[in-house]
């Protein structure tokens, strides 16, 4: 559904704010191994900030629901969204608690591994469903993932869904999956691991991804995209199903290109696009986002998600 905010859409994250504290390395260490790395940088992040910011850069009107704590990273996090085009009224302070942290370590190929602290995020509740429900009305698309509670996640499902909102879910970090999530759901965005663990079986290739994808529609969600990285990925609503392949990039930070995917898609979907077109968007928004370092900052802009998604570079 659509719906008319003069010239542009209005997007709303439930979800995770955190400060990314990533170190680069020329490899990534095994168990119990010390590297010794490049460089130290902090970053804005959090897979809600993130997309919320992702739709901004696509040109929508972007809000953001959720917490931060009172230490000295909270106002940091609140001013950047705000300075990157998203509405923050909606951010919560949590006292006594420390803001949403994940520690980010960078290999040379640019993969990653991420330790997360949910912090502040992990105190998100009625506030917070309230600010939802008061956003809602306006709003064409929620976006939620599992960085804040499980059961605040499906009440704000349901009544999105009960006003012919989008919900588009990124089931990350994995957690379990409650059942009646899933029929709230108008798409359902999980990456290979994530799809591996709701589904039961790897997903690792288009067929394998299929095949989960038919098992995630079975469950009750309007769609399904299986993002399958540097594979492109695969997408299933019940009245078709395709493949949208990969552009070709040069990764060097891989963090938040799933956000980047998820915030492309949205505005797509709600601008009236097909589910094919607005993968696509997503793809390329998603490649855009791993040829640079950083969360939020990595983020792409519409002109150039755009270009490369109708492949006319200029």
């Amino acid at each position: 559904m659509t719906r008319d905010h003069g010239d542009r859409p209005l997007i709303l994250s439930l979800g995770g704010i955190n400060m990314d504290l990533v170190t680069f390395s020329n490899r990534l260490p095994a168990d119990g191994e010390t590297v010794v790395g490049d460089r130290f940088v902090t970053y804005p992040g959090g897979k809600g900030a993130n997309q919320a910011v992702a739709a901004a850069r696509m040109g929508a009107r972007s809000a953001m629901v959720g917490r931060v704590g009172d230490d000295m990273f909270g106002p940091q996090l609140t001013d950047l969204l705000e300075a990157a085009g998203v509405e923050a009224g909606a951010v919560g302070v949590s006292s006594g608690t420390n803001s949403g942290i994940a520690v980010i370590s960078v290999g040379e190929s640019g993969q990653n591994r991420i330790v997360q602290v949910l912090g502040a995020n992990n105190t998100c509740g009625d506030a917070e469903y309230d600010a939802v429900a008061d956003l809602l009305p306006r709003a064409s698309a929620l976006m939620l993932q599992l960085e804040v509670s499980i059961g605040l996640s499906i009440k704000a499902a349901e009544l999105a869904a009960a006003q012919g909102v989008q919900v588009i879910l990124d089931p990350g970090p994995v957690r379990p999956v409650p059942k009646e999530f899933y029929r709230h759901v108008s798409v359902i965005t999980p990456n290979e691991t994530e799809a591996e663990a709701l589904v039961g079986y790897p997903v690792t290739d288009m067929r394998t991804a299929a095949s989960a994808a038919e098992e995630l529609l079975a469950r009750g969600v309007g769609s399904a995209v299986i993002k399958l990285g540097a594979q492109g990925a695969y997408w299933a609503d019940g009245a078709g199903a395709g493949e949208v392949q990969p552009f070709a990039v040069q990764a060097v930070d891989t963090v938040a290109a799933g956000d980047a995917f998820n915030g492309a898609l949205a505005v797509a979907l709600s601008e009236g696009h097909s589910l094919e077109s607005a993968v696509r968007w997503g793809c390329a928004a998603g490649a855009l986002s791993v040829t640079r370092v950083g969360a939020q900052d990595s983020m792409p802009t519409r002109d150039a998600v755009l270009a490369l998604a109708t492949g006319n570079m200029g």
